[in-house]
């Protein structure tokens, strides 16, 4: 079946040319590799010089041998300013199992390689392509956003959710509301029960489902209970 890369990239720092805006930039890393993308925590106030030392674990599809990185600049009121970007090839030195620590030139306002350097550590793993396509359950955690740190666990158990399985807690779909006899049945049983309360009578319906018979059976036996 083949074999797929596991990628993990170390974003370390970067070391900018300029602070674009009036106040310190806030930077924050965006990896895009194959179809998915990756991103860095902000380096809140990081400017010229951002720090991350986020570790970003990344599948390689078969025949992808490069990633795609871009440095922005996190605006609160208005769309995030890309700063930087690079393109860097997959080294081939990684999968003889060894470890690259390098600066990268980033391009960018200045012109290409001119807009300074990123620091990233990469590691490589190959992993057989069938035990990346078993399905795993979706956990579910519950979150709660907060100010400047984004979406947070709540603390608890976190519901384990399969497809095809209805979550604890989501109530059945309702049938019918609708009652399963009409008011003619119940007055009828009356007439044939008339020691028995009419709303007893009703509760036996309901519970036969609307069937006459059986209700009629179960009130026989009631009758000759009391």
């Amino acid at each position: 079946m083949g074999t797929v890369g596991r990628l993990s990239i170390t974003v370390v720092q970067g070391k900018l040319a300029k602070n674009y805006g009036m106040t310190r930039m806030d930077p924050y890393c965006r990896v895009r590799l194959g179809y998915a993308v990756y991103e860095t925590p902000t380096a809140h106030n990081g400017a010229k010089n951002p720090r991350w030392n986020k570790v970003i674990q990344c599948t390689v599809p078969p025949g992808v041998d490069s990633f795609y990185l871009e440095i922005f600049d996190e605006r609160a009121f208005s769309m995030d300013d890309r700063i930087a970007w690079t393109h860097i090839p997959i080294p081939e030195s990684l999968k003889e199992g060894k470890v690259v620590d390098e600066w990268y030139s980033l391009s960018g306002r200045q012109g290409d390689d001119k807009e300074g350097m990123i620091n990233l550590v990469m590691s490589y793993t190959s992993v057989p392509a069938s035990m990346m396509m078993q399905p795993q359950p979706v956990v579910l955690m519950p979150t709660v956003y907060q100010q400047g740190v984004g979406y947070v666990p709540i603390a608890g158990v976190p519901t384990i959710y399969n497809p095809g399985m209805v979550p604890a807690g989501v109530p059945a779909p309702v049938a019918n509301s609708q009652p399963l006899y009409n008011e003619e049945d119940l007055k009828s049983l009356q007439d044939m029960f008339p020691n028995l309360d009419k709303e007893v009578i009703r509760s036996v319906m309901e519970a036969q489902l609307g069937n006459k018979d059986t209700a009629i059976n179960s009130l026989l036996q009631m009758t000759e209970e009391l």
